[in-house]
């Protein structure tokens, strides 16, 4: 998996490119290290080109989740597409994230 870092005024933008499972967890959460030392509004995580998640990743997008209410900052999931969709119904966390279909949508969402 490939993470890639933009920042948007206030607000970074996470992309995610490909599969989201247990080996790349601690790249992860090297990479959010680094974001979360930002005072930013909020993050934007854009999963439109990450095919698949497992248990591990999901458990990462919560803890990240966790990271930005405990700092006053949101977390937004952009280009949710329906597989991701179910995986989020199946495991009862699809009110768990702010989600967006586009990411523009998601990154104005904090104007």
């Amino acid at each position: 998996m490939k993470i890639k870092k933009q920042d948007y005024k206030d607000v970074t933008v996470i992309e995610l490119h490909g599969e989201f499972v247990e080996e790349y967890c601690k790249t992860f959460q090297d990479e959010m290290a680094e974001v979360m030392r930002k005072d930013m509004a909020g993050i934007v995580v854009d999963v439109s080109k990450m095919p698949f998640i497992d248990s591990s990743g999901l458990e990462q997008l919560l803890w990240l989740r966790e990271h930005c209410y405990d700092n006053r900052s949101q977390l937004k999931i952009a280009g949710i597409d329906d597989n991701f969709n179910k995986i989020l119904e199946i495991t009862r966390l699809e009110k768990e994230f702010d989600k967006y279909d586009e990411l523009g949508e998601a990154v104005k969402s904090f104007t």
